[in-house]
């Protein structure tokens, strides 16, 4: 059971939470885990785009609480982070508040909608946000894998917590010059970006560029060569469109080497492979 964290090098986009969820899916579909993906964003997060059509509250006359009145119940961290203020917690109940895209495989817990909320207040964010930690930890118990995509507005305190408790840290930057100097400082400031804890990626990866996975690794001095999301037109259009788990069943039947999704797919597969890898190198030197 480890926790993995994806977090940017620098507040620049980096297609962090669609990589996220391309190597969540992949590896749901073509590995034995159960894996919880834990969104630290608002209700606006990509996540939901990935994998749910939206669909339209209906107004319904509920009698005593009045005409066309909502009753709606919390879920994701909203919810959750009710039950740890009570100490009603335990791992098997945080599958009640997650959505689910393959049954015993692969969970979303969906961030919180909080600041979406007209009425909502400073200080009820803050203390959502102060329980983060101990979801992560107590999923940690009951899910095989636990990745967490870490918002940059997340507290500064919080982000440090949740980082020395990850297994493994995947950090995310772009494939411009300005991100990956940002990353080479950040890795001369920072120690644990420069241990086997850490590995880097480039999301929204374009093969063509001068800034290939190759020349990136060795401007930063890395050993092995990073790892790659490259844009792909169908995948960016399917986490548009809730269509990210069909199209990944859909490559697994139909992909040919010769196909020009397949370099997408190889570099998933690379990223899937290395992670998987670095938790067992890591977990045996332990």
């Amino acid at each position: 059971m480890s926790i993995v964290t994806f977090l940017n090098s620098s507040k620049e986009e980096s297609g962090k939470t669609l990589s996220i969820a391309a190597i969540a899916t992949y590896m749901s579909i073509e590995h034995n885990y159960r894996i919880l993906v834990i969104s630290t964003t608002d209700a606006k997060d990509s996540f939901r785009r990935c994998f749910w059509e939206e669909k339209k509250q209906k107004k319904r006359n509920l009698g005593i609480f009045g005409p066309n009145a909502r009753l709606e119940v919390e879920n994701g961290v909203d919810g959750l982070s009710r039950l740890i203020r009570s100490n009603k917690i335990s791992p098997d109940v945080i599958t009640n508040y997650t959505k689910v895209v393959f049954r015993d495989r692969l969970e979303i817990l969906l961030g919180s909608e909080a600041r979406e909320k007209a009425n909502s207040v400073l200080s009820e964010q803050q203390e959502i946000e102060k329980v983060y930690p101990d979801i992560i930890s107590t999923a940690n118990q009951y899910y095989d894998l636990v990745f967490v995509d870490l918002d940059e507005n997340v507290k500064a305190d919080l982000r440090k917590t949740i980082i020395d408790n990850s297994d493994l840290l995947i950090v995310n930057m772009s494939q411009r010059l300005r991100s990956i100097e940002q990353f080479a400082k950040a890795k001369e400031e920072e120690p644990q970006f420069r241990t086997k804890k850490t590995l880097i990626l480039v999301g929204r990866y374009d093969r063509y560029s001068k800034y290939t996975a190759k020349n990136i690794s060795r401007y930063l001095g890395e050993k092995n060569q990073i790892l790659t999301i490259p844009y792909n037109t169908l995948y960016f259009e399917a986490a548009e469109e809730a269509g990210v788990p069909d199209l990944f069943l859909k490559f697994r039947k139909s992909i040919d080497p010769d196909d020009r999704n397949a370099f997408f797919i190889q570099e998933v597969k690379r990223a899937a492979d290395n992670i998987i890898y670095r938790l067992q190198d890591l977990q045996m030197k332990m």
